[in-house]
């Protein structure tokens, strides 16, 4: 569970927290951390090197969901997406898809990728990257995904900043 559970989702408000992610201090260096709610331990951001992660917005929980209405979660979790990336590609131009399914099967067979792949993974992130950057005036990327953990997990829409470039790792290699 995210911070953001319980809240409606307003794309005024993950605007706001996607240009406040963009401006705010990203480590350069380091390992991975995941941090959380003092109290409650839910996730409030993900650091590693070169980048941030944080939640955005988190649906209910799909326990006892089923079919269309799980179906119906699932597409007004990737409307919340698409509606904050058409705000910011009005904003910064159009975004590109960087697609997570090798960085994915990589990690399921125990071949290491990045470390923020691994940080989404770890997040249970596994949706494509809606990819901005680098960002005018930053230097940074951002991107935007939606995942969960199976199908009772709630939906989770984050947000990432990064110091280097947002690419698919090469499928060549592997």
């Amino acid at each position: 569970m995210s911070a953001r559970a319980g809240e409606t989702f307003a794309v005024a408000r993950a605007l706001a927290d996607v240009r406040e992610l963009l401006a705010g201090p990203v480590p350069e260096t380091g390992p991975v951390t995941a941090g959380g709610e003092p109290d409650t331990g839910e996730w409030t951001t993900t650091t590693g090197p070169g980048f941030r992660v944080v939640p955005l917005w988190e649906g209910d929980s799909l326990t006892g969901v089923y079919e269309s209405e799980w179906n119906e979660a699932v597409d007004a979790s990737e409307a919340h997406l698409a509606d904050l990336a058409a705000e910011l590609d009005r904003e910064w131009g159009p975004h590109h898809v960087v697609p997570l399914h090798v960085p994915m099967l990589r990690h399921q067979r125990g071949i290491p990728v990045e470390p923020l792949f691994e940080a989404l993974f770890s997040e249970d992130l596994y949706g494509d990257l809606a990819v901005w950057g680098p960002v005018a005036g930053t230097g940074r990327w951002v991107a935007l995904s939606v995942g969960h953990s199976d199908g009772d997990a709630p939906l989770v829409l984050a947000a990432l900043v990064s110091l280097r470039p947002v690419t698919a790792p090469d499928t060549d290699d592997w």
